[in-house]
Parts: structure tokens; sequence; C-alpha cells
């Protein structure tokens, strides 16, 4: 059987913390084989699904592979990265010009106001 998308991803949260999935189990105070048991069984219940998201400080849907994007702490970050990559040259253009500009005219404000 496939893994799920939920146990790849947590798995690969608790490889990136350098954490096992015991260790894990033992500080949420789950069961032994917890977080293995959805290798390929059900999803989570909500509440342990909020407990994971939250650990992990990543958003519930991106456990559930409803999201690309998964950190809070880095959304808007990753968000902006992830619709960079998503334009095509001549929009990836216009955008540095537009941020361009948009710098040019902060400096120009930030130096009358001084």
């Amino acid at each position: 059987m496939e893994e799920s998308i939920f146990y790849k991803r947590v798995r690969k949260l608790a490889t990136d913390l350098g954490k096992s999935f015991n260790q894990i189990e033992k500080e949420l105070g789950y069961s032994r084989n917890a977080l293995s048991n959805y290798k390929t069984q059900t999803m989570p219940s909500a509440i342990r699904l909020l407990e994971l998201a939250e650990y992990f400080d990543v958003t519930p849907r991106y456990l559930l592979g409803m999201d690309k994007i998964c950190s809070k702490n880095h959304e808007e970050r990753d968000f902006a990265e992830f619709l960079f990559k998503s334009l095509d040259k001549n929009q990836k253009i216009e955008i540095c010009k537009f941020s361009q500009n948009w710098m040019l005219q902060e400096l120009k404000e930030e130096q009358s106001h001084n």
C-alpha cells in the first residue's frame, strides 16, 4: 500500500526537526506507534491534526495535502516564492520593475522626512 500524504508530510517534518516518531509521540503524550499507524490507515482526528499542526508549526491544510505551503512562520515568503515561480518570464520582469520602482519611491520618501 502507498503511504498517505499525511504520513509522508509528518515523517518529513519529523526528519527536518531531527526527531523520531517515538520522541514526538512521547512529547505529545501519544501511544507508541501512534504516528506510524497513519502510514496507510485513516486520517487523524481533528484534535490530533490540530495538535500536530501546532507542534510542527504548519497549517492543518498542509498536513492533509491540501496546500503546498507548509510553514506558518514563513507562509508569506513561501507564498510569494510559490507565486513568483508560477509566473512566466515577462511577468517576473514586470514584478522586478515594480519592486524596484517601489523601493526607489520608499527611499525618496524616507530622505524627504530626514
